[in-house]
């Protein structure tokens, strides 16, 4: 019986210190771990109760159950393997959370990147029909953030027609539809003319999930290039 109660002592006391660990890496409260054994040596955490975070502790998620977590796993680890750990090294990705119900400031999000942090959060429960696409959609964004210098939005708003302007801001905008557009004019979907930062990872996010359009004006192909053209320059032998 002592051995039993030692046993369940030592066992909580280094879940406690991993917890503790991932905090302080991460700045995100309790979390556990999911798996760490990956092939590109992402480490996948997961919410074990709601976590508040942010400067205004604006950003709020939930914990999911197991069998929704296994489930959701399988799906995300397949999407994200395809990213070699040097590439993932060089846009500073290391850490993704997975919960639930995530928000920011009220409003939903599929998924909130922090590359300074070197963390995705991913909302298990986004819409399905999506959730393979938009994980991509999202490691854009740790791209885009890492390599504003390469993705320049000057360069990439020139592609569009002098008379389109881009909103202030994703949340200043009701455009947006994630379904892809049969005929594009410049735009993959909706939501590309948010933002040229979402365009670009709408762009991005069709071409790693392989879903472009059949076909393709040359204001899209143009973009196209653009983003082919600034992955090779982080990684030569980054793989679309």
């Amino acid at each position: 019986m002592k051995l039993f109660k030692f046993i369940l002592l030592y066992l909580f006391l280094i879940s406690s210190v991993q917890a503790d660990t991932i905090y302080q890496l991460i700045k995100i409260p309790n979390l556990e771990i999911y798996n760490i054994k990956t092939s590109n040596s992402l480490r996948y955490l997961y919410a074990k109760q709601p976590f508040t975070i942010g400067v205004d502790n604006n950003i709020n998620c939930f914990k999911s159950s197991k069998q929704d977590l296994d489930q959701k796993y399988e799906i995300i680890e397949r999407n994200l393997k395809r990213y070699s750990r040097s590439f993932l090294k060089k846009i500073n990705l290391k850490y993704i959370v997975l919960c639930e119900d995530l928000s920011i400031s009220g409003i939903n999000t599929a998924g909130i990147p922090d590359n300074v942090m070197k963390t995705l959060i991913i909302d298990i429960k986004f819409n399905n029909k999506y959730f393979e696409r938009v994980l991509h959609h999202e490691v854009f964004h740790i791209i885009n953030d890492s390599f504003k210098e390469i993705f320049n939005e000057k360069t990439w708003s020139s592609f569009n027609s002098d008379s389109f302007n881009y909103a202030k801001c994703s949340t200043c905008t009701k455009k947006i539809g994630l379904d892809t557009y049969s005929k594009t004019y410049g735009f993959i979907t909706e939501y590309s003319k948010s933002t040229a930062s979402e365009d670009m990872a709408e762009v991005f996010s069709h071409l790693m999930h392989g879903n472009l359009p059949k076909q393709i004006d040359p204001i899209l192909q143009k973009k196209i290039d653009f983003i082919k053209s600034g992955l090779l320059k982080i990684d030569q032998n980054f793989d679309l």
